[in-house]
């Protein structure tokens, strides 16, 4: 049988890279855009198993926490852009046939999308089979094919590793031919995680065990800029001007990303989700007229008027513009501030934990953070702090 386990930072590998916060002058509508050529590849594969419904809800409420972890990464003095992928296995409401599998999310820079897909998750039992959804996860998706890729799966589960068909060592060797690390995580005791095997899948595809205390719940620490944080993150939907076919879901996504965070207030996702879309890898370009201008994947002078939300459809060309500009100027301001009152919030916060620091077993959000800073350093990527 399964325990509920804390999945407080499995996503936080989606942390990598994910939130690069712009630091751009007011008065300077240009950020800095990602590169190209950057980025971090991350499948994230749970096990929604009956009894893992604390693994979906910590998975829930503390995205924007973890996403938020590497905030300051560069890979050749640039800002790499991150995709995530999401699995759940050990499911009954999959087919027999796909071995209770189910690609959730393939590699994907929406992190909406991402929130919105973990909110909808939810856990029947079913057959664990880890050589399967990794061989799945190798196979499925588009790994980038430059060696110096930051490219991981994480797994977590609690049963024995070596079920099913697939034979994992193949499946961990597969990966590792591709250059994708492959990290496990057993949510149990150290002993029973060596026994199960999920200490080898790791050894074979060059990454890392590790065991969580499930029962160690970790606690928001409540800082005093919290509340000016949440509330700017909202204000910054005001920003969003809308395009295109997509405009009307992206923005639900969007909203809905908010409403969920804010149903977890004690969990602080409200706050960590702001702060993640105050960074230059939260992006929305295929509904947002903002995002798209800056990354040029719109000319406004060419932009069809069906296309434009009903404020903008009567404008000239270059009175949109300037629409876009004074958008464009405010997000940054408004961004502006929420790195300013984060960095003060991260002082107070660092501060809490040192008074409150005890020793013990690791939760998963902390292991989770060394083991992908520890790995993509080797591959040369850079932390600011």
């Amino acid at each position: 049988m399964k325990t509920k386990t804390t999945l407080l930072g499995i996503i936080s590998i989606i942390t990598l890279t994910q939130s690069l916060v712009a630091k751009a002058p007011v008065d300077q509508p240009t950020v800095d855009t990602p590169a190209a050529n950057h980025k971090v590849q991350i499948a994230l594969l749970l096990d929604t198993s009956n009894s893992m419904d604390g693994l979906i809800d910590q998975a829930k409420s503390q995205l924007w926490k973890v996403v938020n972890t590497f905030i300051d990464a560069r890979r050749d003095g640039e800002a790499p852009f991150v995709e995530v992928a999401l699995y759940e296995y050990g499911n009954n409401n999959q087919s027999a046939r796909s071995q209770y599998i189910r690609q959730v999310q393939p590699l994907t820079r929406d992190l909406d999308e991402v929130s919105k897909q973990l909110n909808a998750l939810s856990t029947n039992g079913g057959e664990e089979y880890c050589g399967a959804v990794i061989q799945r996860a190798i196979t499925d998706l588009k790994w980038d094919q430059d060696a110096k890729t930051y490219k991981a799966i994480f797994i977590a589960g609690n049963e024995e590793f070596t079920q099913g068909s697939v034979d994992v060592r193949d499946a961990c060797k597969e990966g590792f031919s591709k250059g994708v690390i492959i990290n496990t995580i057993h949510c149990g005791p150290r002993d029973e995680g060596i026994s199960g095997s999920w200490h080898d899948g790791a050894a074979l595809a060059n990454g890392d065990f590790m065991i969580i205390d499930q029962d160690r719940a970790v606690c928001h620490i409540v800082a005093p800029q919290d509340q000016k944080i949440s509330d700017l993150g909202l204000e910054l939907n005001k920003t969003y001007l809308g395009y295109g076919v997509h405009f009307k879901a992206g923005a639900a996504k969007q909203r809905q990303a908010d409403e969920a965070a804010a149903l977890e207030s004690e969990a602080g996702a409200a706050v960590e989700r702001a702060i993640s879309k105050s960074s230059r890898n939260y992006h929305n370009s295929g509904w947002d007229l903002v995002d798209a201008v800056r990354e040029k994947k719109v000319d406004l002078s060419k932009l069809p008027a069906s296309e434009l939300p009903a404020e903008l459809k009567n404008l000239k060309p270059e009175e949109i513009q300037q629409r876009v500009d004074e958008a464009a100027r405010k997000r940054l301001e408004i961004q502006s501030q929420i790195n300013t009152l984060n960095a003060e919030r991260t002082a107070f916060v660092e501060a809490e934990q040192q008074k409150q620091a005890k020793s013990g077993d690791k939760t998963l959000d902390q292991v989770m953070v060394e083991t992908t800073r520890k790995q993509a350093i080797k591959l040369g990527y850079t932390f600011e702090n």
